[in-house]
């Protein structure tokens, strides 16, 4: 008898339909698996078989051919194990049932047949969604992530049996349905508060513009200025993540298996901050198995990735980071995968002013030859600076500003309400088109950065006296547009301008 199972994978984080195909007839006892599956799809037959025969059924007697539909593309892991037992169970009528069409299956089986969770739920119940199907199967501790999915019908299952009985139609389980509201609620605000850092009043500022516009910061100063804090404490002021950001940033942490069922949608914006002896692998993602994972820039989608004293890392692996920052997202291709993920996140880097650091320092004398500096400063790229849109420096504090014990500043909670409030203000402006300034492409800028005779002027005069290049020139534009939103302005006036050509210190060359 031949049976049909639907079930799915996932390639990058975009998922895509599979079906199991089973088919039992009279000879000899064989197993055949076809369909390119991979080392752990084929040791199915070793799991399947035990959990059949420890859930109470029987083994298929005769010829088993099991197809994975499409023959073409590459089966990996061990979430093929429910819908193959499943589909062995109907092949060779054990099992039967009108549900074969209507749900997908997903599941790994242990040898007793229960059921243990799987890789990347979230893309599947998408997939599932997105494919018309009524429902999917999925293991009950996968349930809490695939349930944040809404119009598909979540089902958990614990065993065997239990999925079986389910597709049978021998037993109703209600759908499982992730309470969002609860998750928004309950996440909270962790972050350290803003106004514990001493002084630095213009960083603070830059710190807000960058998270009003998404813009990438760089902070150049000596060591103890508070650089480290400061990026610390950027969460804290982050604006509140839309339904659709959370959903695809959890697809990727879900894809590198970085949910549980504590924490099944990601509803605060991931901050990373990697080790500057972090590989280009693992900033980029990839990986040298058949199995490729997402990297530093990909789990850092739609919120920050911080590059603590950035000209100590690779150079490889800061170079990388140009196609995201322009693209939003990463092309990781191998000789045996080729996949894409997203990557679209705030840069925060911070970096001494010489190898020494003191070369700033009005305290401290700086060591440093001419040669020494120029090769520690060209470690970033002219083409990777460029495309920050903020350079502020980090000053070392006067005594009386570091004995100071009053709140310094306003608090987090303030200052976040003004982003989010410049946030909303984009949002409403761009409809769906931009997420954010910084997202604004070369025409939009045209479009919605009009400038007057005078901006016109201080822009010029930068571009002449500052050697702007073209991107540093929409950079700045951009900058500016978000001031003019934090002001409630609808068009950019002359010292937006002002302010957005001084966040361009090292085009300035002070440095």
């Amino acid at each position: 008898m031949l049976a049909r199972v639907q079930s799915g994978a996932v390639l990058g984080i975009d998922p895509f339909p599979l079906a199991v195909e089973v088919d039992n007839h009279p000879g000899t006892n064989l197993f055949f698996m076809v369909g390119l599956p991979d080392a752990a799809v084929k040791e199915s037959k070793e799991r399947v078989g035990s959990a059949l025969k420890n859930s109470g059924f029987r083994y298929p007697r005769g010829v088993v051919v099991v197809n994975l539909a499409p023959a073409d593309i590459r089966k990996e892991g061990s979430a093929l194990d429910l819908p193959i037992a499943v589909g062995m169970l109907a092949a060779s009528e054990q099992l039967s049932g009108d549900r074969f069409a209507d749900y997908a299956i997903a599941g790994e089986l242990a040898l007793d047949g229960s059921i243990r969770p799987v890789v990347g739920a979230l893309s599947l119940a998408i997939g599932a969604r997105d494919e018309g199907l009524r429902g999917i199967v999925v293991p009950a501790a996968n349930a809490p992530e695939a349930g944040v999915v809404q119009g598909v019908d979540v089902i958990p299952v614990a065993t065997l049996n239990e999925a079986a009985a389910f597709m049978s139609g021998g037993a109703d389980i209600a759908p499982h349905v992730t309470d969002l509201k609860a998750l928004f609620d309950g996440s909270g605000n962790r972050a350290p508060d803003l106004s514990d850092v001493k002084g630095q009043a213009h960083v603070k500022r830059a710190l807000t513009v960058a998270a009003a516009g998404a813009h990438n910061l760089l902070m150049i100063g000596p060591p103890g200025t508070g650089k480290t804090m400061l990026a610390a404490r950027l969460p804290g002021i982050l604006p509140d993540m839309t339904f659709e950001e959370a959903l695809e940033t959890t697809r990727v942490f879900s894809v590198a298996q970085l949910t549980s069922a504590k924490q099944a949608l990601i509803v605060r914006r991931p901050f990373r901050s990697p080790h500057h002896t972090a590989s280009t692998v693992s900033i980029a993602g990839g990986g040298p198995g058949q199995q490729p994972h997402p990297g530093e820039v990909s789990l850092a989608h739609n919120g920050v990735l911080f590059l603590d004293e950035v000209p100590e890392f690779n150079r490889s692996a800061i170079e990388v980071l140009r196609q995201p920052l322009e693209e939003g997202l990463v092309h990781i291709r191998r000789a045996i995968y080729s996949v894409t993920y997203p990557s679209r996140f705030m840069l925060v880097a911070a970096m001494n002013p010489c190898p020494c650091g003191c070369r700033t320092d009005p305290y401290r004398q700086c060591r440093c030859t001419v040669g020494q500096i120029q090769r520690y400063l060209s470690r970033l790229s002219g083409p990777l600076l460029d495309r920050i849109d903020i350079h502020v420096d980090v000053p070392s504090l006067p005594f009386e500003q570091l004995a100071d014990d009053r709140p310094s500043g306003p608090s987090s909670a303030e200052v976040r309400a003004q982003v989010q409030a410049a946030r909303d203000r984009q949002r409403a402006r761009y409809q769906g088109r931009f997420g954010s300034n910084a997202e604004l492409d070369e025409k939009a800028l045209r479009e919605l950065c009009t400038l007057t005779d005078g901006c016109k002027a201080l822009l010029e005069n930068a571009m002449t006296r500052m050697g702007f290049s073209a991107r540093a020139y929409d950079k700045a534009l951009r900058v500016a547009r978000t001031l003019a939103d934090l002001e409630d302005a609808d068009a950019i006036a002359e010292h937006h301008i002002a302010e957005a050509v001084q966040y361009r210190s090292l085009d300035r060359e002070i440095f």
